[in-house]
């Protein structure tokens, strides 16, 4: 019976070691992915002027792909009408 909780005391220490190796092994992971995304980042060399310049042409852009949805739904509703609701 002895024997059986010294097992289950060695089980346990390896398997406490084990998750504290793993802990640190996912924490050391988890700051090299940032240091290479951050030097990603960085080589990027994106002014904000120039990030704020490529945000406003998208929102631009945008907003004329939801007008022109618009014109078509309307230019498809009026066709419809005209043909007598065969188009969709």
């Amino acid at each position: 019976m002895q024997n059986d909780n010294k097992l289950f005391e060695d089980l346990s220490k390896v398997a406490t070691a084990a998750m504290g190796t793993l802990a640190g092994a996912t924490k050391e992971l988890s700051g090299a992915a940032r240091d290479r995304m951050k030097d990603f980042v960085g080589a990027a060399d994106i002014s904000r002027d120039e990030f704020d310049a490529v945000k406003a042409v998208a929102m631009a852009a945008r907003e004329a792909v939801e007008q022109l949805k618009a014109e078509v739904a309307a230019l498809k509703a009026e066709l419809a009408a005209k043909s007598g609701g065969d188009q969709a």
